[in-house]
């Protein structure tokens, strides 16, 4: 996507700026280190007081405050059904200039079912997804996508944009054959199930099993957030304009525009800020009463949290119109190199998608639209399930993920792992029903272009008398 000129003498030198505070700020960081260092020394009889504690605990707030949180390693810790540990190291197995894909290679010699994680290009690195990771691993044949922080891809490797992840997503399918699942997280449920629409209108003998989608913005207008309307509200002219910057000198990327991690990160940050705040004073008062315990759960969550890395601008842009300002995929209008996506040629490729009810990022039934999308899959290839409880991060980790979602995801990969030899069906009955381990969800047909936006919600109701799956 070509910006204009007047967009591009209106991007600012934001990210000079903060490099040149992170600068700035380093004599500084080396006197607090010093402190803290000096405080928290055993034979120190001021550090063991209510003063020493608070100063300590003053100076660890600053200097996480102001690091630059590296890329976190993925350090998994897993154990087999029989209790065993599991040691597993990623290896780089397919590479291209913006993505590795890491293979977790473990002892167990026991063949089990491939799944391929496509971890979102969102600001975060994929080791958010180690949870994820961790609880599939004793059980399933782990593949994961690893994105490469766009500052650090030259210049001379081209431009990277929605239609090139959709050419990667395509590509690791084929490496890894049609003996694979694939399972989006959030944002990568749009180009995953475009890729797929195209694997199979070409016939292609790599389209995976099955497609599970988690919290995935398919169709944005099935229940609005604050992150779809602040696009409809900005424009894409307002988001060129405002969200992105050039990388400086050193890094190998420079002069590369993109989406910064760190704007990507105040974004996520301002959803909850008060919550952020509140559990940053949690953390003082931990280190202060000695609640070592509850101090490292604080900074291994934030060490990963607030660890971000840049996006392409053209990836960014073209994300932001296509999928939050014209709702191109839903809208039947979405096209791939000039070539329209088509979901209803999905046949082979059995369709899972999960939703948390407390998502305040991608709403409940913005995923599960896939369903309606996907008219030529089979009844009895579909499931939807909503989990009670959780929001966005919870859809993919933590503790109900591990107990409640991540069982069915399992379950409904082993049901569908046997040859995709064509099954007979009734092409109506298909397209009328999608449906659940819990409830049955009817497929409506697609949102037609003629009527407005604001006609959607009350066509497109939830039926009463629906069951939602997770606790009671």
């Amino acid at each position: 996507m070509r910006l204009s000129s007047e967009t591009d003498a209106g991007i600012a030198s934001l990210y000079a700026w903060l490099e040149m505070q992170h600068a700035a700020f380093a004599p500084l960081r080396v006197a607090i280190g010093g402190t803290q260092s000096l405080l928290n020394t055993p034979l120190n009889p001021i550090g063991q007081t209510l003063f020493g504690r608070s100063m300590s605990a003053a100076c660890e707030l600053f200097e996480r405050a102001t690091r630059r949180y590296k890329k976190p390693v993925w350090n998994i810790h897993a154990k087999s059904e029989d209790g065993e540990e599991i040691a597993a190291e990623p290896i780089v197995v397919w590479e291209r200039p913006f993505c590795k894909l890491l293979h977790f290679e473990h002892s167990i010699s026991r063949r089990h079912p491939k799944i391929l994680i496509i971890a979102p290009m969102s600001g975060h690195h994929a080791t958010l997804l180690r949870g994820t990771v961790e609880r599939f691993l004793p059980s399933h044949d782990v593949y994961i996508t690893d994105w490469v922080d766009a500052r650090l891809v030259p210049l001379s490797e081209g431009q990277f944009g929605l239609d090139d992840y959709i050419d990667y997503v395509v590509a690791m399918l084929r490496h890894l054959d049609a003996d694979t699942h694939v399972l989006a997280v959030c944002q990568p449920a749009v180009p995953v199930l475009a890729a797929v629409s195209l694997m199979e209108e070409d016939g292609d003998p790599s389209v995976p099993l099955s497609m599970t989608l988690m919290g995935g913005p398919i169709d944005p207008c099935a229940n609005p957030t604050a992150v779809n309307r602040l696009a409809h509200r900005k424009g894409l002219e307002w988001f060129a304009r405002h969200a992105i910057h050039t990388v400086p000198p050193p890094y190998p990327g420079a002069g590369r525009r993109v989406y910064p991690g760190f704007a990507q990160l105040a974004g996520f940050v301002s959803l909850n800020f008060e919550r952020h705040v509140n559990a940053h004073q949690d953390l003082f008062m931990h280190l202060v009463r000695g609640d070592g315990e509850s101090a490292r759960r604080h900074r291994e969550f934030y060490d990963e949290y607030l660890a971000v890395m840049d996006i392409t601008a053209e990836f960014y842009l073209q994300t932001v119109d296509t999928v939050f300002i014209k709702h191109a995929l839903s809208e039947g209008a979405m096209l791939y190199r000039g070539r329209p996506v088509r979901p209803d040629h999905i046949r082979r490729v059995a369709l899972l998608t999960v939703e948390g009810e407390k998502d305040d990022i991608t709403g409940v039934g913005q995923t599960e639209a896939a369903h309606r999308l996907c008219t030529g899959i089979p009844r009895d290839w579909k499931m939807h399930h909503v989990q009670k409880g959780v929001g966005h991060y919870g859809v993919f980790n933590g503790a109900r993920f591990r107990d409640e979602i991540a069982p069915r995801i399992a379950e409904f990969l082993r049901s569908h792992a046997a040859s995709r030899a064509p099954r007979k069906w009734t092409g109506h009955l298909s397209a009328r029903f999608a449906t659940s381990s819990t409830r049955a969800t009817p497929a409506r047909r697609p949102f037609p272009r003629h009527l407005s936006t604001t006609q959607r919600p009350a066509r497109d109701a939830i039926p009463t008398g629906r069951v939602e799956s997770g606790n009671p």
